[in-house]
C-alpha cells in the first residue's frame, strides 16, 4: 500500500495532551510514524500513513477529546 503523509491542525498544546493520544496513535493499524509540533501556533500533527485514512486519524484524536482538522500538504 502507498504511504501517505497527512497534516492536521490540532489543539494538542503540550506534552500532556500528546501523551493522551500517544498510545492510540502508536497502536493504530496503518500509522507508521507521527509527531506533533507543539511549538507551532497551529499545533501541527504530522502522520505518515501506511493504510490509515485521514478520517480514522481524526477519529482517534477526537476520541481523546481533542480537535483535528486536515491541512492540505
Amino acid at each position: 500500500m502507498e504511504k501517505k503523509d497527512f497534516q492536521f491542525k490540532t489543539n494538542l498544546n503540550c506534552g500532556g495532551c500528546v501523551a493522551k493520544v500517544q498510545s492510540d496513535l502508536n497502536h493504530a493499524e496503518g500509522i507508521c510514524e507521527w509527531n506533533v509540533d507543539t511549538t507551532n501556533s497551529d499545533k501541527i500533527l504530522t502522520v505518515q500513513s501506511d493504510g490509515a485514512t485521514e478520517e480514522e486519524i481524526i477519529a482517534i484524536i477526537k476520541s481523546k477529546g481533542f480537535k483535528a482538522e486536515p491541512l492540505v500538504i
